[in-house]
């Protein structure tokens, strides 16, 4: 509509951010990180991490479950209790759609690691409270894996390679955010040169650039000219202006020329 009317657009589209977790990289680190990265604020932000994809069965086996040890005990309740991990989501409509979304994940083949369907605190509270839910063995297909959730339902995609992980990433329409945990250097390079997505980190949580860069995602995450913040924000802001200009020395003639001007003239 604003392209329509001739204005210009920086807009953000989807964001469904994942975080690949090589075998040699350290799990407890590793599920400390995704806990904050997945579930805070309840999960209502753009750069959340959606999905983890490990990187082997055995990977996924003791990281699935280290995750659930740690999930089960995080803490629900308003955001006025300073010991809780995450508070309530939105609306109303916005929990009956991500209860919607894990019923449907789990009609689709998911296995439920952690139910967050039903806490305790929203049987004693009105507000719109889910619990944090992870979901395992989900595909590429599925809605949940498919389209973003604004809310606290994260996915666990399970892969044998690092190519497998780089292609089923590449081929998702979004590309928000990802991020990668290895010690080898050789596999960050690789993932980082060859990922098809706008902001990329490693062994950081949450790859969001720090201020004085662009930020914004690739394909169907962002739409229109340059990104949020950073020097691109100053372009969009900014009408540039071209001078040109030549000096010629007294004496000198200045002959008439019919050619297209050139650094030669």
């Amino acid at each position: 509509t604003a392209s329509k009317h001739g204005k210009r657009v920086t807009a953000l589209g989807g964001g469904k951010n994942n975080m690949v977790v090589m075998p040699d990289a350290d799990l407890e680190h590793v599920a400390n990180a995704f806990l904050g990265a997945a579930f805070g604020a309840a999960s209502q932000r753009c750069m959340a991490i959606s999905t983890i994809i490990p990187v082997g069965e055995d990977t996924a086996n003791k990281l699935v479950s280290i995750l659930a040890d740690k999930i089960a005990k995080l803490k629900v309740g308003p955001y006025t209790d300073s010991e809780v991990d995450f508070g309530p989501v939105i609306t109303q409509q916005s929990k009956d759609a991500i209860i919607g979304f894990i019923d449907r994940s789990v009609e689709e083949g998911a296995t439920i690691v952690c139910d967050g369907r039903n806490p305790n605190i929203a049987k004693q509270s009105n507000g719109f409270y889910l619990g944090p839910t992870l979901l395992d063995h989900v595909k590429p297909g599925m809605e949940i894996y498919e389209q973003e959730v604004f809310g606290p339902a994260r996915n666990i995609v399970r892969v044998a390679t690092l190519d497998e992980a780089i292609a089923l990433i590449n081929a998702h329409e979004l590309g928000n955010g990802v991020t990668i945990f290895t010690n080898n250097g050789a596999a960050a390079r690789k993932f980082t040169t060859e990922i098809e997505v706008g902001m990329v980190g490693v062994n950081v949580p949450i790859p969001i650039p720090v201020g004085y860069h662009n930020f914004g995602g690739w394909k169907r995450s962002r739409f229109g000219e340059g990104h949020m913040f950073g020097p691109d924000q100053v372009r969009f802001f900014t009408k540039a202006k071209t001078i040109s200009e030549r000096w010629v020395e007294q004496g000198n003639d200045v002959t008439s020329s019919f050619a297209f001007p050139s650094n030669q003239d």
